[in-house]
């Protein structure tokens, strides 16, 4: 009877938890549309231009960054190119920093004033429509690339050796094996990618010039005019690409289970191939490395590009602007979120995956709809229902609206891992007199070691770069760092902006090393104890 109790309490915590933190506060901002304010921003000029140019820029830089994505991928997984593990972690380096900061590193290599620009004289201006698409595909790249490379490492080798033998064309094997095996991942990382670009708005803002997106047309209207009803129309526009995706990406899941056993792939070799692939893969590295390199030459000369006399000035002039103190506000908020979102997800995808009924499914829709809800949009409901609360203009409630846009990806983490683990474990427990939460602690937990540590690693990093959850909620005392970038830039302290995207960039490599750290530790522990039984 104690047992059921607390799961009963635990189900309506968790359904609480969930209303309150993201159902409510969505119903509550789109109960707005009805007023004529809201429905009006609709007909404008300035909202269907925004709209056509949105479009433009996302579809573009999808096809971009889905090309560069595969190419990489191929270059991994099919040719002989050697430091692979290096190259998969530059292509990932864009990941540790915030979107405001990539469209810096680009004025800072292509502005009218820029590095690259200077140096070969190029007569070009960086601001507009191919200026967002260079910063969107520089942005939206890396989460493209894991998708098609984690798939494509796995692939198993044993159709194309039957089809060698047959003697099928590689065009056909091509048509044939790869594209049906990659159909689902391609269209996930499709639209993955389209509602990455279609909902940023720290490039446009950055690199945009007079050429207008939907989302830093939702931000100026509301952070700079106050105006919450445009923001509402706006948000609701972007919810519907970001929507579409989620149903897509549920609906084309895969019906069947994989392989246990896939047979690696014997790569031949061929000079002119790995000639490509080293030539493919110094392309997108250099693209990469770039704009990131750039931050630590701004950082430190004393006026860019006038005055290029190395100084640590700009470490001063950055810490008496409170950098140090929104640094500390960006190490709480992500800690708290890393902690509290990974015990919380990983609990959630404990009831999902090892417990089954109605609430279970009920629940796993609710954990994976939380995808489907832009940053910009969730923040801007959380200003309209939490509004006069005593979380309004708290850190608390930043760290709450970071755990609820970061939840889904490290839910379906453990959902994945917990789900693989044997599904008789619970009921074997439980004839032998074990109880479920024994068997977690002993047995799940240590089993997902790697996953739960994955988790804690993917919040930290999300809510250090974040700028969308977060721009309509933050006040001068609990800012985090990366909305710094913002007013830096505005203020003309260039230099203090590059330091800024500097500090944000080596916390998450360290964070990275920490937690890489912290799972070899682990292994030597268990390897210890194996070895010791």
């Amino acid at each position: 009877m104690k047992r059921a109790g607390k799961l009963n309490l635990t189900r309506v915590v968790l359904a609480v938890f969930f209303l309150v933190a993201a159902v409510l506060p969505l119903i509550g901002m789109f109960s707005r549309l009805a007023s004529p304010e809201a429905r009006a921003v609709f007909g404008t000029e300035q909202f269907a231009t925004a709209c056509l140019n949105s479009v433009g820029v996302t579809l573009t830089s999808t096809v971009i960054s889905l090309a560069f994505a595969l190419a990489m991928s191929w270059v991994l997984c099919r040719t002989n190119v050697r430091a692979k593990g290096v190259i998969a972690v530059i292509m990932t380096l864009p990941m540790l920093i915030p979107s405001l900061a990539l469209g810096m590193g680009l004025v800072f290599l292509l502005g009218s004033n820029g590095i690259i620009t200077n140096a070969f004289g190029l007569d070009f201006s960086l601001y507009g429509f191919w200026g967002i698409v260079m910063g969107s595909v520089l942005y939206s790249f890396p989460s493209a690339f894991l998708l098609l490379y984690d798939v494509m490492k796995y692939e198993d080798a044993s159709p194309y050796e039957a089809a060698d033998v047959l003697g099928v064309p590689k065009r056909s094997q091509f048509l044939r094996i790869t594209l049906p095996y990659l159909r689902k991942p391609l269209i996930s990382a499709v639209f993955a990618t389209f509602t990455l670009v279609v909902t940023d708005y720290g490039v446009p803002l950055m690199v945009g010039g007079k050429t207008t997106t939907l989302p830093v047309l939702m931000y100026q209207e509301v952070i700079g005019l106050l105006n919450y009803d445009t923001g509402v129309a706006i948000g609701f526009v972007l919810l519907i690409p970001a929507v579409i995706a989620f149903l897509v990406d549920v609906l084309n899941a895969d019906k069947g289970k994989g392989s246990f056993v896939s047979k690696r792939f014997d790569i031949a070799r061929s000079a002119v191939r790995d000639i490509v692939g080293y030539a493919l893969a110094a392309v997108v590295s250099v693209a990469i490395i770039l704009p990131l390199g750039s931050f630590v030459l701004v950082s430190f000369v004393k006026k860019y590009p006038v005055d290029l006399t190395v100084t640590f000035d700009n470490i001063g002039r950055a810490l008496n602007m409170n950098a140090g103190d929104y640094w500390l506000n960006s190490i709480v908020i992500a800690c708290l979120v890393a902690l509290v979102g990974t015990a919380l997800a990983y609990f959630a995808a404990y009831i999902t995956a090892r417990m089954g009924g109605r609430f279970a499914k009920l629940l796993h829709l609710v954990c994976i709809t939380t995808l489907a809800i832009p940053g910009l949009v969730l923040g801007l409901s959380y200003v309209l229902f939490f509004k006069g609360s005593v979380l309004y203009g708290t850190l608390a409630i930043l760290v709450l609206v970071n755990l609820v846009h970061f939840f889904a990806s490290p839910y379906l983490m453990a959902y994945n891992s917990l789900g693989k683990a044997n599904e008789n474990l619970e009921a074997v427990g439980s004839t032998m007199g074990i109880s479920r939460a024994s068997v977690l602690k002993d047995v799940l937990i240590p089993q997902t070691m790697d996953t739960i540590i994955e988790m804690a690693g993917y919040f930290f990093v999300n809510c250090m770069v974040t700028i969308s959850a977060v721009a309509f909620l933050a006040t001068t005392l609990d800012m985090p760092l990366a909305l710094l970038i913002t007013d830096l830039d505005a203020q003309r302290l260039t230099e203090c902006a590059a330091f800024v995207s500097l500090i944000i960039l080596l916390t998450n490599i360290a964070s990275k090393l920490v937690l890489a750290g912290v799972k070899k530790i682990i292994h030597r522990t268990e390897a210890t104890t194996v070895s010791a039984a």
